[in-house]
């Protein structure tokens, strides 16, 4: 799972790149030669949301998402591992939510395009789709990992956990 994870940060890194380079090309193109092409605008919102999502995705392998962090330093030790768990079980079916709903979209908005790109407009949701799935992934990851008693979370990084 790690080298999947590190895979889609160097595909969104790249997004990031592509993304600032349409932008660079269209300011370019706008105020020097004044003539914006009609794609730049779109083609770079797509890949915002292509590397958003994915980042997000990442966020969840790596423990960088919402938790339950407040509570973690008012609580016992023991409690801790569980409030982690229930975190894994939230994400997991919030991600699963993306999956399903973003999924209806794809499929009901497959027939309809973006103009300026000539793209489905399916292509504007894949993103919440794929991000879903990863999330689902790396969610049940860790949840797995956590019953197996694997120490899935930094105790090094965390004061909560080292002062129990």
């Amino acid at each position: 799972m790690g080298r999947l994870s590190s895979a889609i940060l160097w595909l969104a890194g790249i997004g990031l790149i592509a993304m600032t380079v349409i932008v660079a090309y269209q300011v370019f193109m706008r105020f020097v030669i004044n003539a914006s092409p009609s794609w730049t605008e779109a083609g770079a919102i797509m890949l915002v949301t292509w590397f958003v999502f994915l980042g997000a995705a990442v966020g969840v392998r790596e423990n960088f998402h919402m938790g339950f962090d407040v509570l973690l330093y008012v609580l016992p030790g023991g409690a801790k591992p569980w409030l982690r768990g229930i975190s894994d079980v939230a994400i997991f079916a919030f991600a699963f939510g993306m999956l399903w709903y973003g999924g209806e979209l794809a499929i009901r908005y497959w027939s309809t395009r973006i103009p300026v790109l000539g793209l489905p407009t399916s292509f504007t949701y894949f993103p919440i789709v794929v991000s879903g799935f990863l999330m689902c992934l790396f969610a049940a990851e860790r949840f797995l990992l956590r019953l197996a008693g694997e120490p899935v979370d930094d105790v090094a990084a965390d004061p909560a956990i080292t002062e129990a």
